[in-house]
């Protein structure tokens, strides 16, 4: 059988699916390796969120393409997001790609990775997809975490996006579905477990099922072998008091709410298609920290919008600063052609958008640092992820405060007891700050009498092929860049 190599770019949605093309080419008998020479397949899953999204995925097709020229590929499959908005566009103008996969298609990974097949995308008629617990999938995170994606697609109107041209309408996976994955992963050594979904918040309202997240949690939260489950993308409009109470009330739920607000001015948010205000955001996050002391909350927000005026700019920085978030991501808004805002009259210039990032991240650091210094001295549980091999540091973990792969981390510096293993739950106290990240010292205690998943106790589990920073290749076709 072909030898197949993955890589996967953009979101932990896009991983999932990644994880089960994977599983379905394992089942049946696919070799898989995470050398991209070693290949004979190599399967690339795209990102085509934003612009700059956009054009990672295209510098890594092409730099994959170089493999046929060096390596032993002789095939170069290109799934996902980008097929989705591009395809035919990448079938006429990247002529080293031999087969199209869009996001309702995993499925025909198992054609697209046939050497003698001849098509280069199917002609079968495409039905929304969702995997269930049945679906066979590979993990590519470390063996103690794992993401479980329990919806796909979105309802919602925001001027700013295209994901629901991309993933078409919200659909949930059935309740028990979800549950029975959850603990087939813990039986397989998980012991964190992220749930996904472009809104979580929304899951189960297509089945009927009121308080669907709520009621989900709790439930999850019953399955004796997990530590951590957590939930991320939360649609501001629809944190209910019953979720900020499954969260309050739910011991092994991370106290951890990311909600992407996108801006607080409002006619910002009005032409966003988003509506609501900073005020009442802010009454949001009151409510939560009442209920969930505790709580660290996650917003990303956008900045350059058409028609963002200084004012409402300025709205925006008195609400980072009185909002006081624990995580803040800031994005430039991206022109794509397919979105609402697209040929909007105010578009703002990228320079003064520029401009207005750095200053709400320099506005957010101080906010940063004055949290990870309130931290300084206190003993919390740890999750152990391996070596720090990056810094001087001897080992690197994560709070329940820090979702994987998206905030900081700790660093460990010291330890009394047995060595730390990756997947371990330690006490640790904490030593030092920084502007995002902290330093420990680990007890000898374990947290919750968990000593950790044994590595590689999940029997499946494979590294994807690791990309350098994407440099640009240039196409048989003649073009540098295609013009997608």
């Amino acid at each position: 059988m072909p030898k197949v190599g993955m890589v996967s770019l953009g979101c932990p949605k896009n991983l999932v699916d990644s994880e089960v093309m994977l599983g379905l080419l394992a089942r049946q008998g696919y070799e898989l390796t995470a050398r991209a020479e070693d290949a004979d397949v190599l399967v690339v899953n795209t990102c085509s969120f934003i612009e700059p999204a956009k054009q990672e995925s295209i510098n890594t097709i092409l730099d994959m393409a170089e493999y046929k020229k060096s390596g032993t590929a002789k095939k170069l499959v290109v799934a996902g997001c980008l097929v989705e908005r591009y395809r035919q566009q990448i079938l006429e103008e990247i002529p080293e790609v031999d087969f199209v996969i869009g996001t309702n298609e995993l499925e025909r990974v198992l054609e697209a990775c046939q050497l003698d097949g001849a098509g280069r995308e199917s002609e079968l008629p495409v039905d929304p997809y969702l995997y269930h617990e049945f679906t066979p999938r590979i993990l590519s995170t470390p063996s103690y975490a794992a993401y479980i994606k329990i919806a796909e697609g979105c309802d919602h109107p925001c001027s700013f996006c295209v994901i629901p041209q991309m993933r078409g309408q919200f659909r949930s996976r059935r309740f028990e579905s979800v549950v029975r994955e959850a603990e087939q992963l813990a039986a397989q050594g998980v012991r964190e477990i992220t749930l996904v979904g472009q809104d979580t918040t929304s899951y189960g309202a297509d089945l009927g099922l009121r308080d669907g997240l709520p009621l989900l949690l709790r439930e999850l939260g019953k399955i004796p072998d997990l530590v951590w489950v957590r939930f991320l993308y939360c649609y501001p409009n629809r944190v209910t008091e019953a979720l900020i109470e499954a969260v309050a009330e739910t011991p092994k739920v991370a106290k951890y709410f990311d909600i992407p607000l996108q801006h607080a001015s409002s006619p910002v948010l009005k032409a966003m298609r988003r509506g609501s205000s900073g005020k009442h955001f802010l009454k949001m996050l009151a409510k939560i920290r009442t209920a969930v002391p505790e709580a660290a909350l996650r917003t990303s927000l956008i900045v350059g919008f058409p028609g963002e005026t200084e004012e409402d700019f300025q709205v925006l920085m008195d609400f980072v600063v009185e909002a006081g978030f624990d995580h803040l991501g800031v994005f430039l808004y991206s022109n794509e052609e397919t979105c609402g805002a697209y040929g909007h009259p105010q578009q703002v210039p990228a320079a003064i958008a520029r401009r207005r990032r750095k200053k709400l991240m320099a506005a957010q650091r101080k906010i940063s640092q004055r949290k990870m210094r309130e931290k300084v001295g206190k003993v919390l549980p740890v999750l152990v992820e391996g070596t720090s091999e990056e810094t001087d540091w001897l080992f690197r973990g994560r709070l329940e405060s820090q979702a994987p792969g998206i905030d900081g981390q700790v660093y460990i510096n010291d330890f009394t007891g047995a060595g730390p293993k990756a997947g371990q739950f330690r006490w640790a106290t904490i030593t030092e700050s920084g502007d995002y990240d902290l330093v420990a010292r680990l007890e000898e205690a374990s947290f919750a009498g968990q000593e950790g998943a044994a590595t590689g106790a999940v029997e499946q589990r494979l590294d994807l092929i690791q990309i350098q920073p994407p440099v640009e290749r240039v196409s048989t076709s003649g073009h540098a860049m295609p013009h997608l």
